[in-house]
């Protein structure tokens, strides 16, 4: 089956479809053995780890690209990947999601932001005008050729214009052909009040700023909300455990007390693909000495 494919199908199965986010391969395989359904990747992680900046709108389509494919190889997952605003104008969101599709990924969001672009969660955001958003979102309809894949409309209106602008942008990019509907940064009083005023499958999206609050699965889908999206929760997680890492070395100048509880040698090299890279070196006929071996 198609991931396009499965992650529609997913997200008519009663109930909320839970989507990590990650940045990189490594974390895509992560997220893949601790049995998801869906995984996301982040723009704000992949501007992270790709140039070390915040998210302030300067990584490119093909950088944003080719981060996807990598994550999509590796996980095996359906992918929704953010995709800004499409780094143009509706010639270039054709491109944007031809290119996005051929890499594998399920679906994108798409946002009404100018660039430079802006995390959904800072300050500083410029929208452009609704009828542009509009046909950013036919071009990217009628730009994918596998009708499965599937494009999210995002909202920033919330921080410009307010709640009200927000809700009519976002029917406005329902009508205009978005599968999903992505309301950025609510707050809990707003939350109640967007399922019965658009008639769309909804993303919420858990981020960390805390401007909109950590509900749990069960809370988010009283709410009316199908897919929900963990965009840096993973990465947070592994600067907390890197430092501690590079802390004990620097004072200490040993790694020693660390090795106990940390993956060994084998378990990395297992979750990296170990198993199947010796299946098929067999299969191919690789000499046994050759071979990779622990």
């Amino acid at each position: 089956m198609r991931r396009t494919t499965k992650l529609r199908q997913l997200l008519q199965q009663p109930g909320a479809v839970l989507a990590p986010g990650v940045a990189d391969a490594l974390n895509a395989r992560l997220v893949a053995k601790h049995g998801f359904d869906a995984i996301y990747m982040t723009g704000a992680g992949t501007t992270a780890v790709r140039l070390g900046m915040p998210d302030i709108g300067l990584l490119t389509m093909s950088e944003m690209i080719d981060n996807a494919g990598r994550i999509a190889d590796a996980s095996g997952l359906p992918l929704i990947a953010d995709a800004d605003n499409g780094y143009g104008g509706v010639m270039n969101v054709r491109r944007t999601i031809q290119g996005y599709e051929r890499a594998g990924v399920a679906a994108v969001h798409l946002e009404d932001q100018m660039m430079p672009k802006r995390c959904g969660h800072l300050l500083g955001k410029v929208l452009v005008p609704t009828e542009e958003m509009c046909a950013k979102i036919r071009a990217a309809v009628d730009a994918r050729t596998d009708p499965d894949f599937m494009i999210i409309a995002r909202t920033d209106a919330i921080a410009v214009e307010g709640f009200d602008a927000a809700i009519e942008r976002a029917g406005r990019y329902r009508e205009a052909g978005a599968d999903l509907l992505f309301v950025e940064a609510p707050s809990a009083a707003e939350l109640p009040l967007i399922a019965p005023r658009l008639s769309a499958p909804l993303l919420y999206n858990m981020a960390t700023s805390g401007k909109t609050p950590f509900l749990s699965k069960t809370q988010v889908e009283g709410l009316g909300f199908k897919l929900i999206i963990y965009p840096n929760w993973v990465m947070l997680a592994s600067i907390r455990a890197v430092s501690h890492v590079l802390q004990t070395l620097k004072e200490s100048g040993s790694i020693a007390s660390l090795a106990a509880d940390l993956p060994s040698f084998r378990e990395f090299f297992d979750l990296l693909g170990m198993q199947e890279v010796q299946a098929l070196e067999a299969r191919y006929g690789v000499d046994d000495k050759a071979r990779a071996k622990y």
